[in-house]
């Protein structure tokens, strides 16, 4: 558009909606507008307003909203639809002519969000629609003062409809410090408090068809409860792990991140969340029946439909089947790391990796593929063929065994028959006796090359990290010592080859159309982690801004080897965001774990930039395999930092795979 035409359209909006003298005018027409300078009434609002880029916010339209210091505080309410980043706005309205120059991208980034002498104040204005509360928000990770607040705020409470029915609203801990410091005409409410008048929030915008099922989270969790994946489930609380559902109601609210949500996130699945939902009258009244449930951004509909209409539902969206790589039976060598992934000057390292599952599983192969990147600390480590695995199946007679379980009609319509005879497949697996020579070859690699180390085995399939489905948390994986007779390395060989018959991970696999039979089961081993002084998982890029305008870290971090995936109730985790490309690397904390004292960090300023230096080598050695063409793309990253007692802990990078959205 050229500068007359956006001058016009300024123009426009200051007849309709924007600056009347001391006047606020509203007639609502400021749809066309490029931006107002004040907001007469809701419907200029929702003029201007885009509905959030995901689920996450309950029921949340926003107008951004920007000041510009250096033109006498002048406030501007963009067009968010139009205009879905501060940068893509001020670039092209506040930029020359008089003005200051917009630098570009990086820069404006950190200078705006984290410098004291920033130009702009940028925030939004948020309407939440259920509590009927209006609010003005700055990002999770921007630095600014009270001061800044405070000056945007005002600025919005005079120039809208809005005066004291205004509130500022902190949307990260960072962002709380400053509260103490705002002045009394600031008023403040909290995250607790907004939701405190949300009854419902949608987490995963999805429809689905399905039979609406009751079940405590407990039920499920210990076994007395199961759930098939043609259910629609109503849940009193929000469990840390759930089998294949078509839909989830949970009656307490949940966390973007949490594994019901990223599980349905995966699945395409329906998932939300409604106070009360265990007990009401209306949901209630439908348990038992098929229904359609559409969770979306601002409300959801349940409503009873026939068995026929969700049958043939399902038959027409049915998930795409996962086409698993063939085993490579072959490969018998235990094959060191560095030998997994050998580039030869002509074939992809993503067709290389590709080739290394068929033999070793998809954790392996990312495995040896990390060894390729200049600069990342790992453990050495070595991994077993899942040939061993097919050939200890056959032999013991359990490839019979499930061909048989699959053919029979309780066990396939049954959960609890189902469960029960994986249970005892996995018992007998355990039991069974493993071949000698097999044995003794691992015994003689750990001998020769692992003398008197305690080792990690670790599952290792050709049914995971694969395009579209990662496989992740469906396995397990065990500790072994040579000279250990309580943790033997035949047990832990053989509990890893009995948890591709978990029942969570059959159910899975089931969903996606997996053949059981075409799964093997390699193992990536390397020396185990005693003395973790600190665990997490990492993002190498920005899960909260997947426009790809603002990249950093996001890091996960706990103390000693405590969970960050799936931790204990009431333990939290320190969550980071690094902005590593931006000048400065400033460093953000979304959360902070429970278990360090408050103020302190899980990490060391120099432990975490270690970390990042490891994260951007990754990223870019993995962009041309899995983030060509893509905006954002990032790699999902499993690290620890260990050290003896006196000794400074060093950085190990345990695993590197494509992050599936």
């Amino acid at each position: 558009m050229s500068r007359l035409a956006l001058a016009a359209a300024a123009t426009f909006a200051a007849a309709c909606g924007g600056d009347d003298g001391d006047a606020i005018v509203c007639d609502g027409t400021t749809s066309d507008a490029e931006y107002v300078t004040s907001l007469g009434c809701a419907d200029d609002f929702e003029a201007l307003a885009s509905r959030p880029l995901d689920a996450t916010i309950p029921g949340a339209r926003s107008v951004k909203t920007v000041v510009d210091r250096v033109d006498a505080d002048a406030l501007y309410f963009q067009n968010s639809v139009l205009y879905e980043t501060h940068y893509q706005f001020v670039s092209t309205h506040l930029s020359g002519d008089g003005l200051p120059v917009v630098p570009m991208l990086a820069e404006f980034n950190t200078s705006e969000y984290f410098s004291p002498s920033r130009r702009f104040l940028l925030g939004a204005l948020t309407h939440y629609e259920q509590p009927d509360k209006w609010v003005y928000e700055i990002s999770p990770y921007d630095t600014a003062d009270a001061t800044m607040v405070a000056t945007a705020y005002a600025a919005i409470a005079d120039r809208s409809f809005l005066g004291g029915d205004l509130y500022f609203h902190p949307t990260s801990e960072a962002v709380e410090a400053i509260v103490p410091d705002l002045p009394a005409s600031v008023k403040v409410i909290t995250t607790d408090e907004l939701y405190e008048g949300i009854t419902y929030q949608p987490l995963n915008v999805a429809e689905s068809y399905g039979q609406l099922r009751f079940f405590t989270a407990d039920s499920l969790a210990d076994g007395t409860s199961y759930l098939s994946f043609r259910d629609i489930v109503v849940l009193d609380h929000v469990p840390n792990d759930i089998s294949v559902a078509m839909g989830i109601i949970t009656a307490e609210f949940q966390t973007p991140l949490s594994h019901v949500n990223v599980l349905s996130s995966n699945r395409g699945t329906p998932n939300m969340a409604l106070r009360g939902a265990f007990d009401d009258a209306t949901l209630r009244a439908l348990e038992g029946k098929w229904v359609r449930l559409e969770v979306g951004l601002f409300e959801y509909e349940l409503i009873e439909v026939s068995q026929a209409e969700a049958d043939a539902w399902w038959e027409e969206h049915r998930p795409d089947t996962v086409q698993v790589p063939g085993m490579d039976l072959t490969a018998t060598d235990l094959r060191d790391d560095v030998d997994l992934v050998v580039p030869d000057g002509t074939t992809s390292i993503k067709e290389l990796v590709k080739a290394a599952t068929r033999a070793y599983g998809g954790k392996a192969a990312h495995f040896g593929a990390l060894t390729l990147v200049d600069g990342v600390p790992m453990p050495k480590g070595f991994a077993i063929p899942l040939s061993y695995y097919r050939q200890f199946m056959e032999a013991n007679g359990f490839d019979a065994r499930v061909t048989a379980m699959l053919a029979d009609e309780a066990f396939q319509n049954d959960p609890a028959t189902r469960d029960a005879q994986l249970a005892a497949l996995r018992a007998d697996i355990q039991a069974a006796p493993l071949d000698p020579a097999f044995v003794q070859l691992v015994k003689d690699k750990l001998a020769a090359e692992y003398p008197g180390t305690r080792m990690r085995f670790r599952s290792s399939t050709n049914a995971e990290d694969l395009d579209g489905f990662t496989g992740a948390g469906l396995y397990t994986s065990l500790s072994g010592a040579p000279d250990d007779p309580d943790d033997t390395v035949e047990d832990a060989i053989r509990g890893v080859w009995a948890s591709v018959w978990f029942f969570k991970a059959f159910e899975e696999r089931s969903y996606r159309g997996i053949d059981h039979l075409a799964v093997g089961m390699a193992l990536l081993c390397h020396r185990a982690f005693p003395d973790e002084e600190a665990n997490g998982v990492a993002l190498t890029n920005n899960p909260y801004d997947q426009t790809g305008l603002n990249p950093a870290f996001y890091v996960n971090a706990q103390l000693g080897g405590e969970s960050v995936v799936l931790p204990p109730a009431g333990v939290t985790t320190d969550q980071i965001l690094l902005f590593w490309e931006q000048q400065g690397q400033p460093v953000v904390y979304l959360g902070r774990s429970n278990l360090v004292a408050p103020g302190e960090s899980v990490l060391t300023t120099t432990q975490l930039f270690a970390l990042a230096g490891a994260l951007e080598r990754i990223h870019d050695f993995f962009r041309e395999s899995y983030g060509a063409g893509l905006d954002w793309y990032a790699m999902d990253v499993e690290w620890k930092f260990e050290g003896e007692p006196g000794e400074e802990p060093a950085l190990y990078i345990k695993q590197a795979r494509p992050f599936q959205q």
